[in-house]
């Protein structure tokens, strides 16, 4: 079996908006998504939002620079992952079209494979 990482990517502001019916509803729909990817999912996290983030790269002089906030600026960011394990990229779209993220007007989800290093 292959391995995919599908990553939740959305509108930080929006999902900070969400009443809590609406997260209650959200959460529901990630509980369908587990339940019926079962065993599939290997692993996966909301994530803290985007601007709690910390970014590292090197500066022209070899430093390591530590930035607050996401590596790239925009409107969109990652908010969360799932890893499953799945025969093809057919049966993750099927699955992963459960996702609320998918549907909803502010987000999506982005479907990778992962490399397996031997």
């Amino acid at each position: 079996m292959a391995k995919y990482m599908l990553l939740i990517y959305g509108d930080a502001e929006q999902w900070d908006s969400m009443t809590a019916e609406q997260w209650q509803a959200h959460d529901a729909a990630h509980v369908a998504f587990r339940d019926a990817a079962g065993a599939q999912v290997i692993g996966g996290h909301q994530l803290v939002s985007s601007p709690v983030a910390t970014s590292l790269r090197v500066d022209p002089a070899g430093e390591v620079l530590l930035t607050d906030g996401p590596f790239l600026e925009t409107k969109e960011a990652l908010g969360g992952y799932y890893l499953l394990e799945a025969d093809d990229l057919d049966a993750v779209v099927k699955l992963a079209s459960l996702l609320p993220e998918v549907r909803a007007g502010h987000s999506g989800v982005e479907i990778r494979p992962v490399v397996e290093h031997e």
